[in-house]
């Protein structure tokens, strides 16, 4: 893992708290009731700690960046080293969610979104939240 100077802006600060949130929920999101999640893209099995929040459209598009539907389990294979697999990840978008939706999220990407303190704050606060709903789900044996 890259450690990056800590930066002195505070609206940098809350988007690499938000970033870290959202990526445990998103990974827990898609984690079956034991932990695993199964690749958005090849399908591989990983325990939710030891794979990546997946962006389809890549975390530079602030539109889409914390966008639930431009985001998935992906296993570190794919999102790191073979680039987000963009192929199969539409695929994948497609089937879960549909071409509209997948269109939708084509067109969101290209809107220019600056984000607010007060809305990375809130949202920093809505994913703790949702975090806490699925750590309290018992574990299956």
């Amino acid at each position: 893992m890259i450690k990056r100077k800590p930066s002195k802006n505070p609206q940098q600060k809350l988007i690499r708290k938000l970033d870290s949130v959202f990526s445990t929920y998103i990974r827990m999101r898609d984690a079956d009731s034991n932990g695993f999640i199964r690749c958005c893209t090849c399908g591989r099995i990983a325990f939710w700690k030891e794979s990546d929040c997946g962006h389809y459209h890549g975390r530079q598009y602030m539109s889409t960046r914390w966008d639930e539907s431009n985001c998935h389990a992906q296993c570190r294979q794919c999102n790191r080293f073979n680039e987000g697999e963009k192929a199969a990840y539409k695929e994948f978008l497609i089937k879960k969610y549909g071409q509209e939706a997948a269109d939708l999220l084509e067109v969101k990407r290209r809107l220019t979104r600056r984000w607010h303190r007060f809305e990375l704050e809130a949202m920093i606060v809505l994913y703790k939240e949702e975090l806490k709903k699925i750590e309290a789900k018992p574990m299956q044996d």
